[in-house]
């Protein structure tokens, strides 16, 4: 039993749910009429699976969005603090992207042949991370993929070292978990995974150098796939010295060190490779890269690149595994360059940092004053809070604070004050036109859910 379970009321919990519940139907009419009606023609109502998984009894219908608001069809207007899970970071349709795009799509979108703005993109990754070559996907998913099979294909082993709770993407390698025993066992929730993942995968704890040594002892681990802080089952930083041992005892193994900045990109225009000075032998990205268009990437070390050659084939290459029809089309490139030139630029992070300060300190302001057991975690441009008195130091001990009652209340009221959170868990992510009023606003809006929680 969490903290949390242990300080608020449930049953005012239920009462207030409830609530807000109804404060929600009345308000959102259209959008209930168009759920209802999108259940006669799309799986539960939707058109991808996670958007099921939002506070209110259906989702909201969005009819349009730019810089950090969106309005739905029942005319309500949002403040954007989810961002399409980080798809949106650069806010809803950043003009100079919107520009890029519109220019690209009159003169053709795909052609499976390469464009100028590939090779600028390739240089500017090249010139943030430090990484020398890269490739182009259209998800952060397929990038993470592509990586995983070229580790195995140059290591020629089998395994793959994960951490707990973590979050690749649609990744089967890294649909697991710790057991209560400590052997590797499917997620919860893993649909149909082509083999149990303990073939595949070993997991270990987050800042546990001990067990990363364990793992990789056999000397059969291709790759230990990691983000440099854990995001995805809430912030989770490395502890002082993590990331240098997980790169040396990688390196003393013969471990491929892959990095996935797809939500680490918050904390900087080079992620926490560029603010850390990491050197991984590979790195992907996606999500933000293209202001919300379909694209991601992955780069590779001199080593690295040297040793994909070595094992590739040119007459093989379109059966490789590597790769897809519509991946580095000149549309997803297009709006990769504008964004990487105009919007995810160092102004761009000199402003939302200091906002999701701003936003961390009114939240703990508030958690204080209640006298609350709960916490604030932040990374870049990226905050959330979390329902439990300590920072959790690995994914073991994040999962087993998630309330989900009271991750739905929060989400719910925040929700019905016009201000839209990140659905997985208590997240704010900070677009570029974001202000300092509209932090405030979430402030007092979080202040009033809280009170009505306790009754205060």
């Amino acid at each position: 039993m969490t903290t949390a379970r242990i300080d608020i009321a449930r049953e005012r919990l239920k009462r207030c749910i409830a609530e807000e519940e109804a404060r929600f139907r009345a308000a959102h009419p259209r959008s209930e009429a168009l759920h209802r009606r999108a259940q006669r023609s799309l799986l539960a109502g939707v058109p991808m699976n996670w958007m099921v998984r939002w506070a209110g009894p259906f989702p909201l219908f969005v009819a349009d969005g730019a810089g950090a608001h969106f309005s739905d069809v029942d005319g309500r207007r949002y403040l954007d603090l989810c961002l399409g899970d980080t798809g949106a970071m650069t806010g809803h349709a950043p003009p100079a992207a919107v520009a890029a795009i519109s220019d690209r799509a009159g003169r053709g979108v795909t052609f499976m042949l390469p464009t100028e703005d590939a090779v600028w993109v390739g240089e500017e990754l090249q010139r943030r991370f430090g990484l020398p070559y890269w490739q182009m996907t259209l998800t952060a998913t397929d990038a993470n993929r592509f990586v995983l099979r070229l580790a195995r294909a140059i290591t020629r082993r089998p395994k793959v070292v994960v951490f707990n709770w973590c979050y690749h993407g649609t990744v089967d390698e890294a649909f697991a978990t710790l057991g209560p025993d400590g052997t590797t066992q499917a997620r919860p929730g893993n649909m149909g995974p082509a083999c149990d993942p303990a073939q595949t995968t070993r997991v270990v704890e987050f800042n546990d150098l001990a067990g990363l040594e364990a793992a990789l002892a056999p000397g059969d681990v291709a790759c230990v796939l990691a983000e440099p802080a854990m995001t995805n089952i809430g912030i989770i930083h490395p502890e002082p010295g993590y990331l240098p041992a997980l790169r040396e005892t990688t390196r003393r193994t013969g471990t491929v060190l892959v990095l996935d900045e797809t939500h680490t990109i918050c904390a900087g225009p080079a992620g926490m490779t560029g603010e850390h000075r990491l050197t991984p032998d590979m790195l992907v990205l996606g999500k933000p890269l293209a202001a919300g268009v379909p694209a991601a990437a992955y780069g590779l070390s001199e080593e690295m690149a040297a040793r994909v050659h070595a094992s590739s084939s040119v007459e093989l290459s379109d059966t490789s595994g590597i790769g897809g029809t519509l991946a580095g089309n000149a549309l997803s490139l297009a709006a990769m360059r504008a964004t990487l030139e105009h919007v995810l630029t160092p102004a761009a992070y000199e402003r939302t940092i200091p906002l999701a300060e701003r936003f961390a300190v009114g939240v703990e302001g508030v958690i204080r004053e209640k006298q609350l057991p709960w916490i604030v975690k932040r990374l870049g441009c990226r905050a959330e809070y979390w329902f439990r008195p300590t920072p959790p130091r690995n994914g073991g001990e994040a999962a087993a604070a998630v309330d989900p009652d009271l991750d739905r209340y929060m989400h719910l009221a925040a929700l019905n004050r016009g201000i839209l959170m990140t659905p997985f868990h208590n997240m704010a992510l900070i677009a570029p036109d974001v202000t300092e009023a509209d932090i405030d606003r979430h402030t007092a809006a979080f202040r009033e859910s809280v009170e009505a929680l306790l009754g205060s």
